[in-house]
């Protein structure tokens, strides 16, 4: 539970129609860990073993009795992922990515439909997801779409994981392991290029062992022109990206018992904001020169300034074990990050080409009408953390896990937005676009947080001496304590006002506000065999208070909590050629966070005045909210060489109505309550993936094939116009189209070079193969229309590949 030291604050299916769902429906990405299981695995065309270190440990991740996917770095190279970002495609079904409305620089991210942050440019704001990267916490969503580097495999820890990973995991956590030094001599290089201008250049090189030292050093460019072109002369095109990144590792054993792991990254990440289209008018009278666009775009419908939003972004880290007994070992992670981004967002030009016909301009005459909104932000973070870890064990029937965390991050902003177009004739049929200074213009909102967090942990699994160690009971609990505080300077375009003793007092609102938080687990697993594996758990979880930099008033609002019963079963058979994982989950979702719009009230002399000043507030929504779903992952080596998968998700997620505190048209405050839709999150998502490889004499073909589906979800919270009165929607908020994407990649690998250990692989890939096409973000309203972004076009390329 929450002590807040600033502001007090169905039944699912049953287990019967839940395997039948699942075993039709099923499976996962999954795949390799280590060398020796997976040469073995080969061998006698059995899946591989699969390694993870949810619980801080290395094991397998049939006997880790929660839900987890993995996608391995074979995975990634098959379906040519090469950040995050590509995992928007949905190879994880109950994870989710997409990007901040249209802007790549800042990703959102959320699992099961839980930790959603719709406003990723809110520097007193986190999300719900842990994004952790060889152990280290990614404070922001900011960065999260750079390159990533030489990566053994990402785990995906479905469900609250605020036991052993903290603040900000109610969603989960996605755990993202990259290979260390190995001590030989290695290289591993790929170069490649495609259509819409890309290419493409990675290295990988390892050093052979020196006086107990080894070092590996990564290096990756990646860069693709805009998929939809911009008509302005000089302007960036949309939906492009550059990125760039340096990796180096130091590993240095000076004794069998101690490792010093040191490493540091610097990356580069320039983007181009997505185009948003018109898919069908409202009211509004359109301009001569706008147009309906319900098909991708090739070419935006009016030239705007775009230039691309750079992300920089850099790194140390410092781990340290020490197996100071056989059955104990310490650890210590210590790292320090900094980040800056920028954001150059003009998306929204080609739908507000558009005017309400008013008494002043009832024909609405477009001469003089600016359009084109030039959204301009720049964004700053550094962050230190420090975690110890002992990690051991008491004979053969107790486990350990004990931690203790400090973070601490330093963010500041400043946004600014502008017309740049302005129509010069009265039907809009041409217009001029000005090239603005930004130096010259208003600052529409900045300030500045501080957010300490502290944490202690301990988590013990006990197995009792009886029927061969059937049994495993866990139980953990975290405490944890964070602190924000900081400054809003200004908000749209003016210092805030504060009413004091009736009186408005213009200057910064200060915030200083704290929570506590107690996260408990328990879980109980059993072993009915060598290959049959059960769990049943609760635990919990939060996603950390904060205030909206966007809100005149800068209140901060409560944590949002979710506690989680899950139970899954975790099994092989066929002699290790399948393997089914399934879960289904349960639980409670409480003072959720949702923003709300609108006009904002001046307290004058006691008395409530309106402006035409807007705000934007986040209220937790009273109640309780309800989550559930199932998951299942299907894997199948049914003859040597071909493995295939599948998986599948279905999410519930039912949010209390809400009231919203803002008046509405004509100034009437609504009083009941309104309903609230879950956003970024699909009902039903399956993947699915055929893998087969034909050796040959002096080397082998690889195919690989992979189809992604989600139903579809919702962009905003609310109905663009809801009747308080009859609760009859009269303009219902529009949901983003369902898609089916399929990748593919076919390779000629490990051809032998000559009597050396050189080989080569030659291979074609390709993203949304059938260029399939499918509006994943819809917004509306009865005025402006519908506007949305389409997925990306079909993107492929040749790459070649020596390693040494």
């Amino acid at each position: 539970m929450f002590f807040n030291h600033a502001h007090l604050i169905k039944r699912t299916p049953t287990a019967t129609t839940l395997f039948a769902l699942c075993f039709a429906l099923a499976a996962n990405p999954a795949r390799a860990a280590d060398a020796a299981p997976e040469e073995a695995a080969a061998d006698s065309g059995s899946l591989e073993e699969i390694t993870v270190t949810a619980e801080k440990r290395p094991q397998s991740l049939q006997t880790t009795p929660i839900s987890i996917s993995v996608l391995s770095g074979k995975d990634m190279v098959n379906r040519h992922v090469q950040s995050l970002t590509d995992l928007g495609d949905g190879a994880i079904p109950s994870l989710r990515v997409a990007p901040f409305f249209s802007r790549p620089g800042a990703l959102i991210v959320n699992i099961r439909g839980v930790g959603v942050l719709s406003d990723s440019n809110q520097p007193a704001r986190d999300q719900g997801v842990g994004i952790y990267i060889d152990g280290v916490y990614q404070g922001r969503p900011q960065g999260l779409g750079a390159a990533l580097y030489d990566v053994e495999n990402i785990e995906v820890l479905k469900g609250p994981q605020g036991t052993l990973f903290g603040r900000n995991t109610e969603g989960g956590a996605v755990n993202i392991v990259t290979k260390r030094p190995s001590g030989e001599f290695r290289m591993n290089t790929t170069v490649g290029a495609g259509n819409f201008g890309s290419y493409k250049g990675e290295t990988h090189i390892d050093l052979p062992e020196f006086h107990d030292v080894s070092f590996k050093i990564d290096a990756v460019v990646s860069h693709r022109d805009g998929l939809i072109k911009n008509p302005l002369a000089g302007a960036s095109d949309f939906n492009g990206y550059d990125k760039r990144g340096v990796h180096a590792e130091l590993l240095w054993k000076p004794s069998p018992n101690f490792t010093v792991d040191l490493a540091g990254d610097v990356s580069y990440d320039a983007t181009t904001t997505l185009y948003q289209q018109l898919l069908s008018p409202g009211t509004n009278k359109l301009a001569a020169a706008a147009k309906i666009q319900d098909r991708r775009a090739e070419t935006a419908a009016v030239g705007s300034p775009e230039q691309p939003s750079v992300g920089k972004s850099k790194g140390v880290r410092l781990n340290l074990e020490w197996q100071i007994a056989p059955a104990l070992m310490l650890k210590s992670i210590s790292s320090y990050r900094k980040l800056t981004q920028s954001q150059f967002d003009n998306a929204s030009g080609s739908t507000s080409m558009q005017q309400a016909l008013t008494t002043a301009n009832p024909t609405g005459n477009f001469n003089s009408f600016a359009f084109s909104r030039y959204s301009l932000a720049y964004f700053k973070q550094n962050q230190i953390s420090q975690e110890f870890q002992a990690i051991g064990e008491f004979g053969d029937h107790l486990k350990y896990a004990f931690g203790a965390l400090f973070y601490q991050e330093k963010v500041t902003d400043n946004a600014q937005a502008f017309n740049t177009n302005t129509f010069t004739n009265a039907d809009g049929s041409s217009y001029t676009t000005a090239n603005i200074d930004p130096a010259t213009q208003r600052i529409d909102r900045a300030s500045h947080v501080k957010t300490t967090s502290i944490g202690a942990y301990g988590q013990a699994t006990y197995t009792p001496a009886l029927m061969e160690d059937m049994f495993h009971l866990t139980v953990g609990a975290r405490f944890t304590r964070d602190k924000k505080v900081g400054s809003l300077f200004i908000v749209n375009n003016a210092p805030p006002v504060i009413p004091i003793n009736g009186v408005n007092v213009s200057g910064p609102i200060g915030l200083n506000s704290s929570w506590s938080r107690v996260d408990p687990m328990i879980n109980l697993s059993a072993d009915l065999t060598r290959d049959v594996h059960v769990y049943g758990k609760w635990s919990t979880g939060y996603k950390s208070g904060g205030a909206n930099s966007r809100a005149l008033d800068y209140e901060p609002f409560n944590p949002e909590t979710v506690s989680m019963f899950e139970i899954g079963a975790k099994t092989e058979f066929f002699d290790h050629h399948a393997r089914f994982n399934v879960a289904a989950y349960y639980g409670h979702y409480k003072n959720i966070q949702l923003d709300f719009s609108g006009l904002y009230e001046d307290v004058v002399n006691g008395v409530r005045v309106a402006t035409t000043r807007t705000t934007t507030n986040t209220v937790n929504a009273p109640g309780t909210g309800k989550l559930k779903g199932v998951e299942a992952e299907l894997t199948l080596a049914p003859l040597s060489g071909l493995t295939l998968t599948g998986s599948y998700s279905y999410n519930s997620v039912k949010i209390p109505d809400t009231l919203n505190p803002f008046p509405q048209t004509g100034g009437v405050l609504i009083t009941v309550p309104i309903p609230i839709y879950q956003v970024y999150t699909p009902a039903h998502s399956a993947s699915g993936s055929i893998d087969y490889e034909i050796p040959m004499n002096g080397f082998a073909i690889r195919a690989h094939l992979d189809g992604n589906y989600d139903s579809g979800f919702y962009g905003a919270y609310t109905d663009s116009a809801y009747n308080s009165v009859t609760r009859a929607v009269t303009y219902k908020q529009p949901k983003g189209d369902a898609g089916l994407i399929f990748n593919g990649r076919l390779a000629l690998a490990d051809i032998v070079l000559g009597n050396s250990d050189t080989k080569m692989t030659v291979s074609v890939w390709a993203r949304n193969l059938f260029n399939e096409q499918h509006v994943f973000l819809k917004s509306g309203a009865p005025t402006s229309g519908v506007a949305g972004f389409f997925n990306d076009a079909r993107t492929l390329g040749g790459e070649l590949n020596m390693k040494f």
